[in-house]
């Protein structure tokens, strides 16, 4: 009887053991989850710069227009919030004051973080590039604009940087030296005119946060003043 009950409690302790062990499998798991740091989408939707759509998706595959633009960039830089340069509302021929994103249209013009076109024009329908979009939020960021032979260093490592129009290539070097831009990881593409997708915003932003804690250093040498 005695052997019976020592047999019972070597069974019982070993079924603990192992439903234990089991338990522990399976929540290491879930700790290692929670532990990980938020992916881009879910800081920037906590940080209430970009919004999921009305279903509770995010679609980051979707691409931005430039009506979307306008509002992230209102949102991200407190736009409304500023003094703008201009007062008067700037007649836009294509956006009317029944937009839904004319308020938001009207501070990036009037704070020039984004320009209308000759013809009295903005064109918010129109898809905004990967170039565009860095470019116009590495400008709306304030940070310096590097010298022409950083700028050069800093595209050289790219293979398509040539693609990249003359007009955006500080800014977009600016950019990159910040890391807000995704770069392909097996090519080092940074594939300046492919559309801008909601999900490419989203990194961009999610490194803007970042900075907001940790600003990057000059990349080049600052001498010394000379001392008499």
């Amino acid at each position: 009887m005695a052997l019976q009950k020592a047999a019972l409690a070597i069974i019982m302790h070993r079924i603990v053991s192992i439903l234990s062990f089991m338990f522990l499998l399976q929540t290491v798991p879930a700790l290692a989850q929670e532990s990980a740091p938020n992916d881009p989408i879910d800081q920037v939707v906590a940080a209430q710069l970009m919004s999921p759509y009305p279903d509770g998706n995010f679609r980051p595959e979707r691409i931005l227009n430039r009506a979307e633009l306008a509002s992230i960039l209102v949102k991200t830089f407190k736009l409304d919030q500023r003094q703008p340069q201009q007062q008067a509302a700037i007649p836009i021929q294509d956006v009317p004051a029944s937009h839904w994103a004319y308020k938001d249209i009207q501070l990036v013009l009037k704070n020039n973080i984004m320009t209308g076109y000759r013809s009295g024009q903005f064109f918010p329908n129109q898809r905004v590039t990967r170039a565009e979009a860095f470019s116009i939020l590495a400008q709306a960021y304030g940070v310096f604009q590097f010298p022409d032979d950083t700028v050069a260093e800093l595209l050289s490592k790219y293979p398509d940087s040539d693609r990249i129009p003359n007009w955006a290539k500080k800014s977009v070097a600016t950019a990159l030296y910040e890391g807000f831009i995704n770069v392909d990881a097996t090519t080092k593409q940074i594939k300046p005119l492919e559309p801008m997708t909601r999900g490419d915003m989203a990194y961009a932003l999610s490194k803007y946060l970042e900075r907001q804690e940790d600003t990057a250093p000059i990349p080049w040498k600052v001498e010394e003043p000379v001392r008499g």
